[in-house]
């Protein structure tokens, strides 16, 4: 029995079109000779749909489409499609109106369905608020081989791989029960730095423990904030990888199940002289590549899915502006990407110098704007108001409100979409300012803390592979003095960022402990850091929560960032 993996990058509520791409790869499959074609979770209407579940219209369209594609598909083949569907005892029995489900679709009709039993409410999820769980695990059958079907988290719930229970139920185990050959897995698995491979060894380790092969099929692609990296694999009796498709890619894949092994089959068995193959990974390796990639197809998605075409960002001649324009330019072109300066009196001869050198070296197109009599026409307007007052945030601030509204200006007449530039750092600790440099449709690093910005900027420069380098310009594509000089916000003169913050190796490893591994501040204080320091960083934290609340989506690359899944209330007592 051949089984194909479609990993696709379904659009949230474009029906047809997701429609479309389970059509193509079911032809696709077909020629290949595959029995069984596997796509994602809820790949028919798009992962995650959020409150479009509650339009009984969008539902219904759904519906309809599901059965136009069963007709479309080719008869033999066996499609497994994601979905919701109506929870028909909904109304006299009560629970949620809707079931996250698996379609079976064969010979023009639909044949099965399987609900999700494991609805995750943690982090970005909130399938509860929609979905009703189903009840039992379930298989069908090809031939004599039982497969069994899951959906995303229901193959999450080992609890000797995590040391506890998330979960009443083990979908897995049960299936280990019912005496199945085989599990597969639709899955939507968001991605953030090192899931990979946990995701892998959690399920050898469930096929160690229940002695079943296991197919998982993920989504890719970037929706909204969060991105799916893809990384479908298939694990053998063995637990050995035997099949790894692209991260950050479309990809399809055709595999194996052997009857008589009871078996998976696939490319790294033995090559034709019955030469064991080296093992299987996942590319691009973990670290600066990995989170490269997944950015750039975060800025790609955001852009087409939104309907855009062009962006526009303020080049500051700083490490953070240069890092999203290189990400962007890889993402949609350079073609497509307008560098804005806006240099004040404050701003120095060799941050112009820089932010020039940087857009030559990618290509982009650059307007200058200076903003020095903007800032003197404030200046007038507020001096009675201001008058005795000394310089200080507000006026600071101001330029960077100026240079907010000169790039929304651009954005709207040019139908551009605006990036904004800000770090994870800055954001933690409200080192940013409310409508200026946080304006924007798009915080492309707002989950990338300053240390890994200078990572991968090095990175960039020196251990690329995928875009132009320094062999192909001549130099680095990131200026030298950008990455080497001390980072500088350029509001008020001799401005650097350690003026006001502690040094960004210590704020990195601090806001790590705090925000992602939830340790308290005597905990952070006891692993070595000043007191003082960490005192003042959580506060600064807590404190900057109403700036964040308000600030552009951005791309979630961590276990904890500040989107959809960050719900901290704005108005608190911190007195722990």
């Amino acid at each position: 029995m051949k089984i194909a993996i479609a990993q696709l990058n379904p659009t949230i509520g474009d029906i047809f079109g997701n429609s479309n791409l389970i059509l193509e790869a079911a032809k696709k499959a077909e020629v290949e000779g595959a029995n069984l074609l596997l796509t994602p979770e809820l790949s028919l209407i798009g992962y995650p749909p959020r409150d479009l579940l509650i339009d009984p219209s969008f539902i219904a369209a759904a519906g309809a489409q599901l059965q136009q594609l069963a007709q479309a598909l080719p008869p033999k083949l066996a499609v497994i499609v994601g979905t919701a569907v109506p929870n028909a005892n909904a109304v006299q029995l009560g629970g949620k109106s809707l079931f996250n489900s698996a379609v079976l679709l064969q010979n023009g009709a639909v044949k099965k369905v399987f609900h999700k039993r494991l609805l995750p409410t943690y982090d970005v999820f909130d399938e509860d608020r929609y979905f009703e769980p189903g009840e039992n695990s379930n298989y069908f059958s090809i031939g004599e081989a039982k497969i069994g079907v899951t959906i995303c988290e229901d193959l999450w719930n080992n609890e000797e791989f995590w040391g506890k229970r998330s979960y009443a139920g083990d979908p897995v185990s049960d299936l280990a029960k019912l005496g199945v050959d085989l599990v597969v897995n639709l899955s939507a698995s968001p991605y953030c730095a090192g899931k990979r491979g946990v995701r892998s060894a959690m399920l050898q380790h469930s096929v160690i423990r229940c002695g079943i092969p296991i197919i998982y099929a993920n989504q890719i692609g970037g929706n909204d904030d969060i991105i799916f990296d893809g990384s479908s694999f298939a694990v053998n009796r063995k637990s050995d990888l035997i099949q790894v498709l692209a991260s950050f890619e479309t990809d399809f894949a055709v595999l194996e199940y052997d009857a008589a092994k009871q078996d998976l089959v696939g490319s790294n068995q033995q090559n034709a002289a019955g030469i064991e193959a080296a093992p299987l990974s996942f590319y691009p390796a973990e670290g600066d590549a990995e989170i490269w990639a997944a950015l750039v197809l975060g800025v790609r998605d955001y852009v087409r899915k939104c309907g855009f075409s062009k962006v526009v960002l303020g080049l500051s001649g700083g490490i953070d502006s240069a890092l999203v324009a290189t990400i962007a330019s890889c993402a949609i072109g350079p073609e497509n990407v307008l560098g804005v300066l806006m240099p004040s009196p404050y701003s120095s001869d060799h941050s112009v110098n820089d932010a020039l050198e940087l857009a030559r070296n990618l290509g982009v197109a650059i307007e200058l704007l200076p903003i020095g009599d903007l800032m003197k026409t404030y200046d007038r307007t507020l001096a009675n108001l201001f008058v005795n007052t000394p310089f200080g945030i507000a006026e600071e601030n101001i330029q960077s409100r100026i240079r907010g509204n000169l790039l929304m200006a651009i954005s709207n007449k040019f139908g551009h979409l605006l990036l904004s530039t800000g770090n994870k750092s800055e954001m933690a600790v409200g080192y940013c300012t409310l409508y200026g440099d946080m304006n924007g449709g798009l915080a492309v690093i707002s989950d990338v803390p300053k240390t890994r910005v200078y990572s991968l900027c090095r990175w960039l420069n020196y251990g690329s592979e995928n875009i132009k380098n320094q062999a192909e310009l001549g130099k680095e594509i990131i200026p030298v003095n950008i990455i080497s000089k001390a980072p500088s916000a350029e509001l008020k003169p001799g401005q650097i960022d350690q003026d006001s913050l502690p040094d960004y190796d210590v704020l990195d490893d601090i806001l790590q402990r705090s925000i992602e591994n939830h340790e308290s501040a005597q905990q952070i204080i006891a692993a070595g850091h000043d007191e003082a320091v960490v005192k003042r960083v959580v506060k600064l934290v807590r404190q900057a929560e109403f700036k964040r609340r308000q600030a552009a989506p951005g791309l979630k690359i961590s276990d904890r960032a500040f989107g959809t899944g960050w719900r901290m209330p704005i108005a608190k007592v911190s007195s722990y």
